[in-house]
């Protein structure tokens, strides 16, 4: 018997009742959410199956069946790894090369939906991964359904999605107890002269020894002026004596994504540089000890701000101060200062705390999980500034 941390096979058919029950209660008659290798979830939430090259997407009944969309190369891979019995080729889903596949008789939305018991020509379809959705897709599902009504629908993923399960949350702390061992390891093996992607190799070996999947984001070393970019990736830049490095590294537990963040000097700090990651530490406490089940997201988004700007770093602040995390790194909810939803236990975000300046930056990040007292913690704290010596 397995004992590898996965999502068993009963949680994605219970996945696809309560998106039923969503659709039926929005007085909808399918939801189609469509994704891809980049950004699987919405798909793979359903499925398990997660795309490569090609695109993938599911559509959801109101009664409760669903299928799964895939294109022309991925059929057999589709069915040995998805958890949906019912799979459909479409062109729609094919890679951006572009290829015609001229022997090919591909199915159409339209044989998805009458497989699916939908036959009417006026159904309304929600849409959900919008921002994941082709204008080939839309424009094929329109073709196949010209009087449909067809809407937005991303809250419905959203609703489903930002409360976690027992087995999503013991994959993401497999995730972060990996990601934890491959920071452990490059701590130990930087040294001035080696490049940052040596470092990604180094940080890659530990994540898959210790089994997980892939990388829970493109796990990202920067040194110096690098390390004042919110997203970049890593370079061959030699890492010297003296630099600031971030480190940002990250595995992926059956498409459940943990990523620990924090900063590490090769040398002694400048007493500028200690000052700037010291108040980034107070700030990413700060931010831990007001998350807790009630608490209005807004009102910490705020507080996060004017933490900022009493601290004299008003013009050192970009975003903040957490961000919803579980299939993708980042995931929604944001918590914005718009942000008006409750917190609730269960919901899982990062606390990431970036402190930009001109010529460097700071990130301290990790994971929690909402409790009605508080939050647990899903890694290790963050916190020691480390200051190698060599």
């Amino acid at each position: 018997m397995s004992t590898r941390i996965c999502i068993p096979d009963y949680e994605y058919k219970e996945r696809i009742q309560r998106a039923a029950k969503l659709v039926q209660q929005k007085g909808l008659d399918a939801l189609l959410v469509n994704s891809n290798e980049a950004d699987y979830a919405n798909a793979r939430y359903f499925s398990g199956f997660w795309p490569l090259f090609e695109r993938a997407g599911v559509v959801i009944t109101a009664a409760g069946d669903a299928a799964l969309l895939v294109g022309p190369e991925s059929t057999v891979y589709a069915s040995d790894f998805g958890k949906i019995d019912k799979i459909f080729t479409l062109m729609e889903y094919r890679e951006s090369a572009n290829p015609a596949y001229p022997e090919l008789k591909p199915n159409t939305y339209r044989d998805v939906f009458k497989a699916l018991g939908l036959t009417g020509d006026k159904l309304k379809i929600g849409v959900a991964s919008l921002l994941d959705t082709t204008v080939v897709m839309m424009e094929g599902l329109k073709n196949n359904y010209p009087e449909a009504e067809i809407v937005g629908a991303d809250d419905i993923m959203v609703s489903l999605r930002r409360i976690k399960s027992v087995n999503e949350l013991a994959c993401m702390r497999e995730g972060y107890r990996i990601a934890e061992l491959a920071t452990e390891e490059v701590i130990r093996t930087i040294r001035p002269g080696v490049t940052e992607s040596q470092m990604v190799g180094v940080a890659q070996r530990v994540i898959y020894e210790h089994g997980a999947e892939y990388e829970g984001l493109p796990m990202y070393i920067f040194s110096e002026k690098s390390t004042s970019h919110a997203i970049s990736r890593s370079s061959h830049r030699v890492i010297n004596a003296g630099d600031i490095v971030q480190l940002n590294l990250s595995a992926k537990v059956d498409g459940y994504s943990a990523a620990v963040g924090l900063p590490i000097s090769l040398g002694k700090l400048t007493s500028e540089r200690r000052d700037v990651i010291e108040f980034g530490l107070r700030a990413h406490e700060w931010t831990q000890a007001q998350l807790k089940a009630g608490v209005v997201a807004s009102d910490v988004a705020k507080g996060f701000i004017q933490f900022f700007g009493d601290n004299g770093y008003a013009d050192n602040y970009l975003y903040g101060p957490c961000h919803g995390t579980g299939m993708i790194e980042v995931e929604a909810p944001w918590m914005e200062t718009s942000s008006e939803y409750l917190l609730e236990p269960n919901m899982t975000f990062q606390i990431d705390t970036f402190v930009m300046t001109p010529t460097f930056g700071i990130r301290w990040e990790k994971g929690v999980v909402i409790t009605p007292g508080g939050c647990e913690l899903m890694c290790q704290p963050v916190g020691t500034i480390h200051e190698l010596e060599f």
